[in-house]
């Protein structure tokens, strides 16, 4: 008898660490909405080869290579997030990296046991950093960090984060600051500006 109460112990103890687990290691994320079918299919990186879509994100300064989902808009007007926290997402109706024009990706500072996210360490780089894109054919774009800035979460700058037009540039965001429970978020929003190398 007690070894069958110890097994059965045993068991929920396992089920309850597996779903800590994966509730740890995968994110849900909000729905996305649905983007129209002609104004999807007109944006600059709906546009370009398929192989030219990024596949992977590296920073060698913070040890990061890491793959690249892709996003929409959240049905709360947000930009989408990856949904696990080893990956990065990139904002696929906006500009495509290595184009002229305002790439985004982003990537969780952490996880529900406050686990290292993707970009915990985000806010260490240091300006003159090499940021590298690998898209799906292999070509591998170098960026170079050019600055970062914290926002509070609800007065990040969209129009330049998302809509510079004079030079190839990629921001990285991630979030900041100090957790704001009734909103389930940090306060503040990192945003790291890079351009591509000449």
């Amino acid at each position: 008898m007690k070894r069958i109460l110890a097994a059965i112990v045993t068991l929920l103890a396992i089920l309850v660490f597996a779903s800590t687990l994966v509730h740890a290691l995968y994110y849900a994320p909000e729905s996305e909405i649905a983007i129209p079918a002609g104004i999807a299919s007109s944006t600059p990186a709906a546009q370009a080869s398929p192989d030219a879509q990024p596949a992977r994100l590296r920073i060698p300064s913070l040890g990061i290579d890491a793959s690249v989902q892709y996003v929409g808009i959240t049905t709360a007007g947000n930009m989408g997030v990856p949904n696990n926290f080893t990956d990065v997402a990139w904002y696929k109706y906006g500009t495509l990296p290595g184009q002229v024009g305002s790439a985004v990706i982003d990537g969780h500072v952490d996880n529900g046991l406050a686990l290292a996210g993707v970009f915990k360490h985000l806010a260490d780089i240091k300006t003159g950093a090499d940021v590298y894109v690998v898209t799906k054919d292999g070509t591998k774009l170098r960026f170079i960090v050019e600055s970062a800035q914290a926002y509070p979460y609800k007065s990040v700058p969209t129009t330049l984060l998302f809509n510079r037009k004079d030079k190839a540039r990629l921001n990285l965001v991630t979030c900041s600051g100090s957790w704001v429970k009734g909103d389930k978020t940090y306060d503040e929003r990192l945003v790291v500006y890079t351009v591509l190398a000449s």
